[in-house]
């Protein structure tokens, strides 16, 4: 098996740091998933207008309105093949934004050969498909810039309800650690979300073990 994001970055990919060589070519069969734990530095929002928009995201497990400095944080990408033979990866991220309040902010991963993509499933019901144009920097950092959107049945997400999405991740070996900087932005309101910050990853083992049920979508998106 060849990982989501080998598919999509080609020969691309072996210009990667090895240490987001091994996190990203998760395909289930080498590594099962890849579990990250860390802290960011800060989580942030637009103005006070985009918080309504925000606070609905919550209620599928897509973006939320809470901000705050040294967040806890966690990742879960875990590789499987969907109910239409897809190679799919999760990425659900865990953020502590209070005590006793936890955020999580929910995708899954499908490489598409139809639109030559790795396309992004947001959400619990994967409401939303986001085309990714992925690269590698200079400094072997991956970067993520989000394309075209599409609403479940394929009907395309209007420009003034889409957020733009721009994200590298890298990894220091001073520090040993993985570090992320996401930002989502609209073309008309502007900022509207992101974060920075870094973490440790553990490997979890192809051991037969299923996929954990709670990080899998409860209904998929059978469009690519």
């Amino acid at each position: 098996m060849t990982s989501v994001f080998q598919r999509a970055l080609g020969a691309e990919f072996d210009r990667l740091h090895p240490r987001l060589r091994r996190r990203f070519g998760v395909d289930g069969r080498t590594d099962l998933g890849c579990v990250g734990t860390g802290v960011m530095d800060r989580v942030w929002r637009g103005a006070a207008f985009t918080a309504p928009f925000l606070r609905l995201g919550t209620l599928r497990h897509v973006l939320f309105p809470e901000t705050g400095t040294g967040v806890p944080f966690t990742i879960e990408n875990y590789a499987y093949t969907d109910s239409y033979r897809r190679p799919t990866l999760t990425f659900v991220r865990t953020f502590e934004v209070a005590a006793h309040r936890r955020r999580r902010f929910d995708a899954t991963m499908v490489w598409s050969p139809r639109r030559g993509v790795l396309v992004d499933y947001l959400g619990t019901h994967q409401h939303l498909a986001v085309d990714l144009h992925l690269g590698v920097d200079a400094a072997g950092a991956l970067t993520i810039r989000s394309g075209a959107q599409r609403f479940r049945g394929g009907l395309p997400c209007p420009p003034a309800l889409s957020g733009e999405a721009h994200l590298r991740e890298w990894y220091d070996d001073r520090t040993g650690r993985f570090h992320i900087e996401v930002r989502v932005t609209n073309r008309r309101f502007g900022p509207l979300f992101g974060y920075t910050g870094s973490f440790t990853v553990d490997y979890v083992p192809p051991d037969g073990a299923p996929v954990p049920a709670a990080l899998r979508p409860l209904r998929e998106n059978p469009r690519d």
